[in-house]
């Protein structure tokens, strides 16, 4: 399953034309309701602040991303995902989400309670493992 995430995401970052990384941010970009700061976009990333910068240069040149004031600092920038971003990654990822939802088709509506069920609880279990790390000590 992870070999199989990791392929679909390095499909996802050529057929945006942007590096793997770039795509990485992107999905942070996407989900995080209130944008991301471009050091704590770095620290997801594993990346270093001057990478970090970069990254964000790449993303606004290329109509990804824009930096918009920080809703509670003034001082600080946040970075967050533009339409032209959610349009180009929901384009990229149709053919992958009309074959998930071919296969779902295929399942009696047995099967997809407990597909739904099983999918949550993996969920649940990798964010635990991820807190886990997170953990100090």
């Amino acid at each position: 399953m992870l070999q199989a995430n990791g392929e679909a995401t390095h499909s996802l970052a050529d057929r945006l034309g942007v590096g793997i990384t770039d795509a990485l941010a992107l999905d942070h970009l996407m989900t995080s309701s209130t944008g991301l700061g471009p050091t704590e976009l770095g620290h997801r990333l594993g990346i270093r602040s001057a990478s970090a910068t970069a990254l964000v240069d790449r993303l606004h040149a290329a109509g990804h991303a824009r930096r918009v004031p920080h809703p509670s600092d003034r001082r600080r920038q946040t970075v967050v995902a533009t339409e032209q971003a959610y349009e180009e990654v929901l384009g990229a990822l149709t053919p992958l989400l009309d074959r998930i939802e071919e296969a779902a088709g295929r399942l009696t509506p047995e099967q997809a309670t407990a597909t739904v069920t099983f999918l949550r609880e993996v969920a649940a279990a990798m964010r635990d493992y991820a807190a886990e790390h997170d953990l100090p000590g």
